[in-house]
């Protein structure tokens, strides 16, 4: 009769109220134990070659002094975004999305595009023997200009009149020490990413 059909009315409604809550729970302890914070500080690998010799970046202000990046306060800087530091010549040290390698670069007093290298020293022009290429990931790109960088990215800049082969031979040079300076710690202070709290876990899912 009536009564047992709004029992089970009730009871339908309580049921699907319940199963709701059960659903939200659950996705509430799935992304608090998934929580995976973009990373604002990670890192890459890269070489440059002129006319098949190894830049070697070997002046001191090539480099940022270390840890500047991490305790500095206020707004990051230019120079914070993306750089070296420890005298490490082959490591870029990534402190904010979206930054490409031709700021990584300008940090460094570089300009480079597909039409020239500009060094603090010299310009050096694509001609007809001579031509700007660039390897990300073994792969070649037109431009490097406005590429993001990615974790773990490597990138070859080569000036010259390489052939295919002797470029590909020149990528086999780039490091792969980006995972390692992702996940140890490091001495200058200035390494992998901060450890996910609890309390970042919670703020997350909501």
């Amino acid at each position: 009769g009536i009564p047992m059909k709004k029992w089970l009315t009730k009871n339908a409604l309580i049921a699907g109220v319940a199963g709701t809550v059960v659903g939200i729970l659950v996705l509430l302890v799935i992304r608090f134990f998934t929580y995976n914070p973009p990373k604002a500080h990670y890192h890459a690998n890269f070489v440059v070659y002129i006319n098949g010799q190894r830049e070697q970046f070997k002046e001191p202000f090539y480099y940022e002094e270390a840890g500047a990046a991490c305790t500095a306060e206020g707004n990051i800087t230019p120079q914070d975004r993306a750089h070296m530091h420890d005298n490490v010549n082959d490591v870029v040290h990534v402190h904010d999305h979206a930054v490409t390698w031709g700021q990584f670069f300008q940090n460094l007093g570089w300009y480079i595009n597909p039409r020239f290298i500009n060094t603090p020293t010299q310009l050096l022009l694509a001609d007809d023997s001579h031509k700007v290429t660039f390897l990300v990931n073994g792969q070649a790109v037109p431009n490097i200009a406005n590429q993001v960088i990615g974790d773990r990215d490597r990138l070859l800049v080569d000036y010259g009149n390489e052939a295919d082969q002797d470029l590909q031979n020149e990528f086999k040079s780039v490091a792969s020490t980006a995972l390692k300076y992702d996940t140890n710690h490091d001495p200058a202070s200035c390494s992998g990413s901060t450890p996910v709290t609890t309390h970042d876990r919670l703020t997350h899912l909501f």
